[in-house]
């Protein structure tokens, strides 16, 4: 999302992003003169309290606001952002629920089994 709305890259170009968010673009086959600046990215800093994830996992202002744009804040061109999951913890923790859901099932099947159990020895007696 760009600060005028969103925005389109033209196909076969190269694309670079500064660190104010200006988003230039050089067509596939041209030298570095015929660079085209695209749009600028809305670069937002709003403070924590005030976002809440969406249901689309997007986060948004809790007043349903739009942020404003921070001169301060920068875009790191060529780095990834980092997993905010420890994927080795989820997994053991995965693993962990899926062992106790056996351990539930099996426990069911047995109180089901002893039931069923007590219910033909009832009926031989009586």
């Amino acid at each position: 999302m760009g600060d005028g709305g969103p925005i389109t890259i033209p196909p076969d170009t190269e694309v670079t992003i500064a660190k104010d968010g200006t988003i230039s673009t050089v067509p596939s086959g041209t030298g570095a003169t015929s660079v085209v600046v695209v749009g600028r990215l809305k670069l937002v800093n709003p403070p924590e309290a005030q976002l809440e994830r969406g249901g689309d996992g997007l986060f948004r202002l809790r007043d349903g606001s739009t942020a404003t744009a921070d001169a301060g804040t920068e875009v790191v061109s060529g780095n990834l952002e980092g997993s905010n999951v420890n994927t080795v913890e989820a997994m053991v923790n995965m693993i962990s629920l899926a062992r106790k859901f056996d351990m539930q099932m099996k426990m069911l099947q047995t109180a089901d089994n002893n039931a069923r159990q007590a219910s033909q020895i009832m009926n031989i007696a009586g």
